[in-house]
């Protein structure tokens, strides 16, 4: 009888949306990325971050070296974009029909001018169907789980940078107005398009507290970097889906531009040029959070990179190995269009993760990576959001319930 009750409480003050669903992966596109070493001393990006190369000349080096390669293998290039944090330029090409894209890539990755050759892949958000005076805050699961009120008595995530990088935000949304300092558009052309899962991720993660309507994000202080790498694709369902080049994109602006954490409620299959920037951001100590698929080998990807945070939701059967569980299911959050929703599934759990690690990363910024995390096993389980924070916060701190305290000397 609980989630009826939620869904009636939602209605009351805002008309109920649909919720974003993940169904089955988009067949996989003719594209694929040839990324060839990039030159340090040609690079130049626009200002604006926009995509492609600055004073927009058609005939640079780089691009004859990709006309080059794209001719021998009997190519259309499509698109270009430098990643000069991995050293690489990235062609995307197009492999003719009637054309085998595997044999495409085995033979071109063997061309003297390129680095390696990938197939473009395709990720999906993973959702399911879907004290303080914000109205909805009594029904938030964080609010009787994780003590939200207790946790925001000891930090709320000032000054702490939350990449989001998942499909458009609505950043006019009432709970999310002033909450995102950037909002980029990585998806193509044109600007950011509102979207149901990154505005949902984004509520989870950093609705603003204490303003008397909706609902109060688990780091309400914290700041977003809202970066749009994924979209909604046609149909009923509307699912959530990513590939390999807007989420390089998204992940290299996030590094640059000083992240501290970076929230991927995602799932696909293994990329490499991805995994390369994935260990930039961990070598420099950025929290990365990735939802789980449990139908994928590892959780799938990017949650089986080495040092992600992988996060699913308390309805996985048999957590295994590196699992953390958060809070995902039944949980309120924001919608496009100043509304509020019920959302399932590991894409909110990891948005929960994302939101303790800002309040964590606020307290103690010198953390070493997400060993921080306390929960239900030393490799993984339900988190134990208190003794987190406690532990991030040093032993004098008193706000969170005793029997997290005790919780966490109990680890010790």
């Amino acid at each position: 009888m609980i989630r009826p009750v939620l869904l009636a409480l939602v209605a009351l003050l805002t008309p109920l949306s649909g919720l974003a669903l993940a169904g089955a992966q988009s067949a996989p596109p003719r594209q694929i990325l040839v990324l060839t070493r990039l030159a340090p001393q040609h690079f130049e990006l626009r200002s604006t971050y926009g995509g492609g190369y600055g004073a927009d000349q058609p005939r640079t080096p780089r691009r004859r070296i990709a006309e080059r390669i794209a001719r021998r293998n009997g190519l259309v290039l499509a698109d270009t974009w430098p990643l000069p944090l991995v050293g690489l330029d990235c062609f995307v090409m197009t492999v003719p029909e009637g054309k085998s894209v595997e044999e495409t890539l085995r033979r071109i990755s063997r061309d003297h001018d390129v680095a390696f050759a990938e197939a473009m892949q395709t990720y999906q958000a993973k959702a399911g169907d879907g004290a303080p005076n914000d109205p909805l805050y009594l029904a938030q699961p964080a609010a009787r789980l994780w003590h939200l009120a207790a946790l925001h008595r000891i930090s709320t995530g000032r000054g702490v940078k939350v990449a989001v990088i998942d499909s458009g935000i609505d950043a006019a949304h009432p709970d999310l107005n002033g909450q995102v300092a950037a909002n980029l558009n990585f998806v193509g052309e044109g600007p950011v398009v509102v979207e149901r899962h990154g505005t949902g991720v984004a509520g989870v993660i950093a609705a603003k507290a204490g303003n008397g309507i909706g609902i109060a994000g688990i780091a309400p202080d914290a700041r977003l970097l809202g970066l749009r790498a994924c979209w909604e694709e046609n149909g009923a369902r509307r699912d959530t889906v990513c590939d390999t080049l807007s989420l390089a994109k998204a992940l290299h602006f996030a590094i640059e531009h000083g992240a501290q954490v970076v929230n991927l409620s995602l799932a696909g299959p293994r990329a490499e040029l991805l995994d390369r920037l994935l260990d930039v951001a961990i070598a420099r100590r950025i929290e990365v959070v990735a939802a789980v698929d449990p139908a994928l080998p590892g959780g799938g990807f990017p949650a089986s990179h080495h040092g992600v945070v992988a996060v699913a939701d308390e309805t996985l059967a048999r957590p295994f190995a590196g699992i953390y569980i958060a809070p995902g299911q039944g949980v309120i959050t924001t919608q496009p269009g100043g509304r509020w929703g019920l959302v399932d599934g590991s894409s909110f759990a990891a948005a929960h993760v994302s939101g303790l690690l800002a309040l964590a990363q606020s307290r103690r910024p010198a953390a070493d990576d997400h060993a921080l995390l306390v929960a239900a096993r030393r490799d993984g389980g339900s988190i134990d959001a208190c003794a987190t924070l406690l532990r991030a916060s040093g032993p004098c701190t008193c706000a969170c319930p005793v029997t997290a305290e005790a919780s966490l000397s109990a680890r010790r």
